[in-house]
């Protein structure tokens, strides 16, 4: 069976929705710069050579809604090169590198682009519609099942099947992690203090210029170049953390500091066939080992990583004790925690370079972005195996292990 490896990865600075260095910038100009930074990577490779270009995106709709894969292939001249978007939330460009390895390995390419992006910036304010009235009334709201709980005296973490409801696909993520922390008993003071580490862990990474492997400057409309990430804040402390006020419910634990901002961003990675790299002299960065996906209520969506994590492993013939790094997607500190409690995975291992909580959560980017950044965390700590999870909107987890060979 064909293996796949990934030969070019790079990612945009992120930007703070809104307020932002990246919020002039639309999707695709921003994906596109981004894109012609892997290609700088790997000239022995000819582009129009390339099988698929595949986008991550978690709104597809608006700036974002018109086939940024072929927009893409289009943009840069590869007129015969397909594309296409995917959208699995805060997972789509782990999907993309998913399907980047299962084509691969049946053997219908070589060589894919799998590439993720989110310009929340560019959501509403007429610049984008975002993805409005999708709600189906069959779900219940959240006043419904805030009404049901009261009156069977349930707690807010209660299964609504249980009370004669669907679980709504579209709950907020902020209550979820609500629902996790109540669940699981993770207090304000973990959280916070793991939202310490993320911003201490980014600061030391940045001091020691780890993210110059990482990014890749973009331009502006204006002209300007970024070269850093908006979100790392120097000098944040415990007690100026803990004096926040909860966000999401009155009397909760979530605050704008324990979980992640909402960004702009884009990655993109070069998935090639083991064969053609080798024919072609590249050398490649990491070899993808295998790949889970999972589901659980959409009620408790955070503890997505913890089965996604053990299936991928189990394809791989791997335990938690095999991974010399771990990339989890920091959503929000309350699921976190438990997520990584319940693999048996030490904080020691995990996000070492900070994670979303400090450096920002560009939905459709966040795939590719992590795989980025352990990849060339693998290259620094010289570690060999490692692996990228997050949970996603819907209630679902999603997992990616490799194995760095550079």
């Amino acid at each position: 069976m064909p293996e796949a490896v990934i030969v070019a990865a790079t990612r945009s600075p992120i930007g703070r929705a809104g307020k932002g260095s990246l919020r002039d910038l639309r999707a695709d100009d921003l994906l596109a710069q981004v894109f012609e930074a892997a290609l700088k990577q790997v000239p022995e490779l000819d582009p129009a050579t390339i099988d698929d270009i595949m986008v991550g995106c978690g709104q597809p709709a608006g700036e974002q809604g018109y086939n940024l894969g072929r927009q893409l292939a289009v943009a840069a001249g590869l007129d015969t090169v397909p594309g296409t978007v995917v959208h699995r939330y805060c997972a789509s460009s782990v999907q993309t590198t998913r399907m980047a390895l299962h084509a691969i390995r049946a053997g219908e390419g070589h060589v894919f682009v799998s590439a993720g992006v989110e310009t929340v910036s560019r959501y509403g304010s007429g610049k984008s519609d975002g993805m409005p009235g999708t709600h189906n009334p069959r779900y219940a709201d959240a006043e419904a099942r805030t009404a049901a709980r009261s009156a069977a005296g349930a707690p807010p973490w209660q299964d609504p099947r249980a009370l004669g409801l669907l679980p709504d696909p579209y709950i907020a993520m902020g209550q979820t992690a609500e629902n996790v922390a109540q669940l699981r008993g993770v207090s304000r003071q973990r959280q916070d203090e793991f939202a310490v580490r993320s911003q201490h862990n980014a600061q030391r990474a940045i001091a020691a210029g780890f993210f110059a492997t990482d990014i890749t400057p973009v331009v502006t409309p204006d002209g300007t170049t970024v070269t850093a990430d908006d979100g790392p804040r120097a000098g944040v402390t415990l007690e100026s953390v803990a004096a926040l006020e909860p966000v999401f419910r009155p009397g909760g634990t979530v605050t704008a500091a324990n979980c992640c901002p909402l960004n702009d961003g884009a990655a993109a990675l070069i998935v090639m066939s083991a064969d053609r790299a080798r024919d072609l002299g590249i050398t490649p960065l990491a070899r993808i080992v295998s790949t889970g996906v999972s589901a659980l209520s959409p009620e408790i969506m955070g503890l997505g990583p913890v089965e996604a994590v053990r299936r991928a492993l189990a394809h791989a013939g791997m335990t938690v004790a095999d991974l010399d790094l771990v990339e989890i997607n920091e959503a929000f500190a309350a699921q976190v925690l438990p997520s990584c409690d319940d693999l048996g995975i030490d904080l020691d291992r995990v996000n070492v370079h900070g994670g979303a909580i400090a450096l920002g959560h560009p939905f459709g980017m966040t795939g590719a972005r992590m795989t980025t950044t352990l990849i060339n965390g693998l290259c620094a700590v010289d570690a060999q195996t490692g692996v990228v999870t997050m949970c996603a909107a819907g209630g679902q987890g999603m997992a990616l292990v490799i194995e760095r060979l550079s």
